[in-house]
């Protein structure tokens, strides 16, 4: 019995001897193995907002903050999935920036001189009257410390701002009464926002601010005497033709105007490295995009607005042009103010331009005087 006992044992220390070497030979998916990739980690999805200063749609500026939410979503694989309200969808246009600043939308699109009763020295980031043309200004933002300033600006409001288009000069506007003498600017009502407005009040003029989605209504019922708003592209899109008569140029008060993107900073930081470079990277390609849009399509938008609409162009005497230049001279100095930072934003703008006319004069100018 003992025998038999030790006998089965045996056996039964040779059959598990044997079992695990038969395991041993067989392929075991585990971390161990080269051949077997880890279940992937799915990646986090950031779902932002952008509000806007401009009707939803709108050709152009409303468009750029589109075009950007799409490439952003294309770039990022999915990661970064934003989504666009126009002026009055979410909030009025006037309130985008306190609602970045807030956390309210991680993102919106407009433009710098609408926040000038924040910030008077704003209006430098977008255009200022007789200031830098579009290629200028993007000169001086990148490569002229205009960029570190504007950031500088922003960050009390915890606010990121990145140059995202720019319309190139723009129309001096739509008047329902001829101009052509200092005179006719006496008490003309008109929209006009930013520096221009204080300079066409200056000159005589009642500036009126009010969003691009109610300028239609203003012009046809009177209540304006006249409006900007961009140039042959936008204004043939609002239907401006049919409630101003006459289309000045050129525009003074707008020779560049920089549409900006803004980032709340909180939201902005807690993006992985990749995506907030995606984020500058995209709004730097719509900047560039948005300007070549608003050129091609202007062109096609004047001949419409000439040929099947009737519009009457005039240019702005030079008796008028020349009395605007002198007061904004006075008027950009004193929307610097009077603190520091506002006067390095004011030097360095100022200072830029100077060096940057002279070689402007001697190329653009001059290849188009020539041309």
């Amino acid at each position: 019995m003992e025998a038999n006992a030790a006998g089965r044992r045996r056996r039964a220390g040779w059959l598990a001897a044997l079992l695990i070497g038969l395991l041993g030979c067989v392929d075991t998916p585990g971390k161990s193995d080269p051949g077997i990739e880890p279940a992937a980690v799915p990646a986090k999805v950031y779902q932002w907002k952008i509000i806007t200063t401009w009707p939803k749609f709108l050709p152009g500026a409303g468009m750029s903050a589109e075009n950007l939410a799409d490439r952003l979503r294309v770039m990022s694989d999915g990661r970064l999935d934003i989504r666009v309200y126009g002026a009055g969808e979410l909030v009025g246009a006037f309130e985008v920036f306190d609602s970045v600043s807030s956390g309210t939308a991680e993102m919106g699109h407009g433009a710098a001189y609408y926040w000038r009763g924040k910030m008077p020295v704003a209006p430098l980031f977008t255009a200022i009257p007789f200031g830098m043309t579009a290629q200028e200004v993007n000169a001086w933002l990148r490569y002229g410390g205009g960029l570190a300033l504007w950031r500088e600006l922003y960050a009390p409001f915890d606010v990121v701002p990145f140059a995202a288009g720019n319309t190139g000069v723009q129309m001096a506007g739509w008047f329902n009464k001829e101009i052509n003498a200092l005179e006719d600017l006496a008490g003309l009502k008109m929209r006009i926002p930013g520096l221009g407005g204080e300079v066409l009040e200056r000159s005589g003029g009642v500036p009126v601010t009010i969003p691009g989605g109610e300028v239609f209504t203003a012009l046809q019922t009177g209540v304006i005497d006249a409006t900007e708003w961009v140039g042959p592209y936008n204004d043939l899109a609002l239907g401006l033709y049919s409630a101003g008569r006459y289309y000045y140029y050129p525009g003074w008060h707008e020779p560049g105007a920089v549409l900006e993107l803004i980032v709340n900073r909180q939201a902005y930081e807690a993006l992985p490295a990749d995506l907030q470079e995606m984020v500058a990277t995209a709004a730097q390609a719509i900047n560039d995009d948005t300007l070549a849009d608003y050129t091609a399509r202007s062109v096609a938008a004047l001949e419409t607005l000439e040929r099947e609409h009737g519009t009457l162009l005039r240019p702005l005497p030079a008796e008028v042009i020349g009395k605007l230049r002198e007061t904004s001279l006075q008027v950009v100095a004193d929307a610097a103010g009077e603190d520091e930072l506002s006067r390095r934003i004011y030097d360095s703008y100022t200072g830029f331009l100077q060096g940057v006319r002279r070689y402007t004069e001697l190329t653009e100018q001059a290849y188009l005087e020539a041309r």
